[in-house]
């Protein structure tokens, strides 16, 4: 469905919902479906909350004739295994984030999140009314799959760790969670990346198994309790700047599907990813404050001599996974095409406003 038809399915959708209360049960009973939905995620905190909420909105839109069964992470498979259960059509949807499966592809990761790449606002931009969808799809259909942003991030924080990063060497010998292609960056400043499902995090933190983590923001980092096993908070995310999560659709359960399902499914998974976002960018201050003020984390920010010695890395090793194949080499010049005119756009509005507002004159609050 194109971007300009979202507002047509968003139509369809309430008609949907509309003509369940009139349709007998048992005219419902004969086309009735249930889809089991697998997450990558545990069941408490924000990213729970919403696949539970976007599964209800479904069931209820569709007046129950498509009904979802959500087991979060550990419930049916391992968090890192629901891509394949979606696959194989022992699920038919899953919840993740595209760098967890970037060992089947090398393009995958790029849908996710690019290290000094685009912002939340700029994402959506590109996957609503840039071709981003249809980018990402080119990648999942190759595994059988349809796709939808269905959360995001937005910016997230920089790492916990136990020591200072003052200079780009003190990065070495550090083993640190990071998935993705910061992992990627990180290894070549000498980093052990490990990749940990968010429930092993605080474990593996405390016990050493790692130095150190990233995870998402304050308002997830703090329920997490990550701020009990590390001493530094550092910022900006460099490296994740904004993160989409996958909403993965077992593409014959898909084609399955009647025009009006599909289209409650593209409004939930598209009210889903706003709905997310703007609960973590409600949260995260206050988070924060609680972290400094009654947790006594010490909130650091990365020097910029090592923000551009990353930035200058961050680039190189983007454009050498792009060129391992095709599709990674497109995706990442769509990406890339697309972040040289958000970046215009950002810096005349969003960017120089922001400068504005920082600006000491007096204002109420």
């Amino acid at each position: 469905m194109k971007r300009r038809e979202f507002i047509k399915g968003a139509a369809v959708a309430g008609a949907a919902a509309a003509a369940s209360t009139v349709i007998s049960a048992p005219a419902l009973s004969q086309g009735r479906k249930e889809w089991i939905v697998a997450s990558s995620f545990g069941k408490a905190g924000i990213l729970g909350r919403h696949l539970d909420a976007f599964a209800d909105f479904v069931t209820a839109a569709t007046g129950g004739e498509l009904s979802m069964k959500v087991f979060h992470a550990g419930e049916l498979v391992g968090a890192f295994e629901n891509f394949d259960a979606v696959e194989s059509g022992t699920a038919q949807m899953g919840l993740g984030a595209p760098y967890y499966w970037a060992g089947k592809s090398n393009a995958i990761s790029f849908i996710a999140a690019m290290p000094f790449g685009l912002n939340a606002q700029e994402q959506n931009a590109w996957f609503y009314y840039a071709g981003g969808i249809e980018t990402a799809d080119k990648i999942y259909n190759q595994f059988g799959m349809k796709f939808f942003p269905m959360g995001n991030t937005g910016n997230q924080m920089g790492g916990w760790y136990n020591r200072e990063i003052n200079t780009i060497e003190d990065f070495q010998g550090l083993k640190f969670r990071m998935p993705g292609h910061g992992g990627e960056v990180l290894k070549t400043f000498g980093v052990n990346v490990v990749l940990l499902p968010g429930g092993e995090v605080l474990s593996s933190l405390a016990s050493g198994a790692i130095d150190g983590t990233e995870w998402i923001g304050p308002a997830a980092d703090m329920g997490f309790g990550l701020y009990k096993a590390a001493k530094y908070y550092y910022f900006p995310g460099w490296h994740e700047p904004a993160t989409v999560l996958d909403g993965f659709i077992n593409l014959d359960a898909w084609n399955a599907l009647t025009d009006s399902q599909r289209a409650v499914i593209e409004r939930g998974a598209a009210a889903t990813n706003m709905l997310m976002l703007s609960e973590f960018q409600a949260r995260n201050d206050a988070a924060l404050q609680a972290l400094i003020n009654e947790h006594k984390v010490d909130l650091r920010k990365y020097p910029d001599a090592v923000l551009n010695q990353i930035g200058a890395r961050a680039g190189e090793v983007l454009q050498d996974i792009a060129s391992r194949d095709a599709l990674s080499k497109s995706t990442f010049e769509a990406i890339v095409k697309f972040r040289r005119t958000a970046l215009r756009w950002t810096n005349t509005s969003e960017g120089a406003f922001a400068k504005a507002r920082a600006l000491p004159f007096k204002f109420p609050g």
